[in-house]
């Protein structure tokens, strides 16, 4: 018989994270790095033995009749390993954020004042599928001194397990602190609602997944929380916009895999659009494999290509290979209906006017603005130091994308000069 007063599967590993905290604070960049650098490596030496247990994870998961979206994100392959292991090396390649100091915001009469970034503590990731996710926030949070516990689902159980294995004997024989990464599974006892509640050993909790999982972790949790949003992004298409370019930035913004973050789900246009140009764009998507959907009007002019939209599923993602277009008197019109029912972290508009372009850029309340671009999203982009985990929505912490300096915060200094 179990002790009741024993503290919870959760509640120790919490309490083993909070006190890694404290001595990943007091390690050397270059030690991290050789952390970070040690689980690139096991890694890159485990591929058959992680894709192994994701072949049993999604053979019980077809059992168990998972939506094919899920499956989806479940399934690895050896590109998405490579992924991760590259995403770990770039990370212990660049330079350590805790290191960079910021110029204040405000200067105070005989002495110096300045920010420095600092780390926030310990981190709760919890995601669906996308059994890859914890290696790479991993990465993250040891190459900026923070603690990580990784919840992931009964999904990508066999997964998480082999991955948690590999990634914590890599950093032990790394010498890194015991407790900085741990992995919790459903079956260990370890609820969500426990884990976000934890506001005393918890500093950050960032949600992964499909919008019931961000709603139930964003209710519950009495910690700071930084939602990553996928999906619902919207495009206007200007009557000057180019139709060659609406469809390619379309197209490019679907073709991230396994979770098209930034994925063009909405488009609205004008009515004076050309009809036949129109036509054009319904044509080329649906060669590409898309599913049409329209408001009442445009259903009505193109019964041949659109099925109905419901009122619903304007503010809602598809997370799938759909995209519903709507009418709209104006680009102001555009923004206030964006602004509405986008997910808000990243919109897009095509147009060949300058004004149109500034008045978009400046009135879209998005984390993201895209002017004739694709908002295709990259972890490990080519230019640049950064990596990204994800996109938020969130207006307070760090909206925008999580890079390094996500999981870090700011300690201002006042240092006083000797007279």
């Amino acid at each position: 018989m179990s002790d009741s007063s024993s503290p919870s599967v959760t509640l120790t590993a919490l309490q083993q994270a909070y006190h890694a905290s404290l001595d990943l604070e007091r390690l050397s960049g270059s030690e991290r790095d050789r952390g970070v650098r040690a689980m690139a490596d096991a890694i890159s030496d485990s591929f058959d033995d992680i894709l192994e247990a994701n072949t049993i994870d999604l053979e019980l998961s077809r059992e168990m009749a998972i939506s094919d979206l899920l499956l989806d994100w479940l399934k690895l392959t050896p590109e998405r390993l490579d992924n991760v292991v590259g995403i770990l090396r770039r990370v212990a390649q660049v330079s350590d954020p805790l290191e960079r100091v910021i110029n204040a915001p405000y200067q105070l009469t005989w002495s110096q004042t300045y920010c420095q970034l600092m780390p926030l503590g310990v981190i709760v990731l919890i995601h669906e599928a996308f059994p890859e996710l914890g290696a790479i926030a991993a990465g993250l949070c040891l190459k900026t001194s923070n603690s990580l516990i990784v919840r992931g689902c009964n999904a990508s159980i066999q997964t998480s397990n082999v991955i948690a294995n590999i990634l914590q004997t890599a950093l032990e024989e790394a010498g890194l602190p015991e407790g900085c990464l741990k992995f919790l599974s459903p079956e260990s006892g370890a609820s969500i609602h426990e884990l976000v509640t934890q506001d005393r050993y918890v500093n950050l909790v960032i949600p992964y997944g499909r919008p019931s999982l961000i709603e139930q972790v964003s209710q519950e949790a009495t910690a700071p929380i930084l939602p990553a949003a996928i999906g619902n992004c919207y495009l206007y298409w200007s009557p000057n916009g180019d139709l060659d370019r609406v469809r390619q930035i379309v197209l490019d913004s679907h073709a991230t895999e396994p979770d098209p973050v930034n994925a063009i789900e909405k488009i609205l246009i004008s009515p004076i659009h050309n009809p036949s140009l129109i036509a054009r764009l319904f044509n080329s998507l649906q060669e590409n494999g898309f599913e049409l959907r329209g408001d009442s009007p445009l259903c009505e002019e193109f019964p041949e290509y659109l099925s109905p939209a419901s009122s619903l599923e304007w503010r809602k993602p598809y997370l799938n290979k759909i995209i519903a277009f709507k009418t709209v008197p104006s680009l102001s019109d555009a923004i206030i209906w964006m602004n509405r029912h986008s997910s808000s972290h990243a919109d897009c508009i095509v147009t060949e006017s300058y004004q149109e372009s500034r008045q978009f850029a400046m009135e879209i309340d998005s984390a993201l603005v895209y002017i004739n671009a694709s908002p295709r999203f990259y972890r490990n982009p080519q230019q640049g130091e950064s990596v990204f985990l994800g996109i938020s929505n969130q207006k307070g912490y760090r909206r925008g994308l999580m890079s390094l300096e996500t999981f870090t915060t700011v300690k201002q200094v006042v240092q006083g000069n000797s007279r």
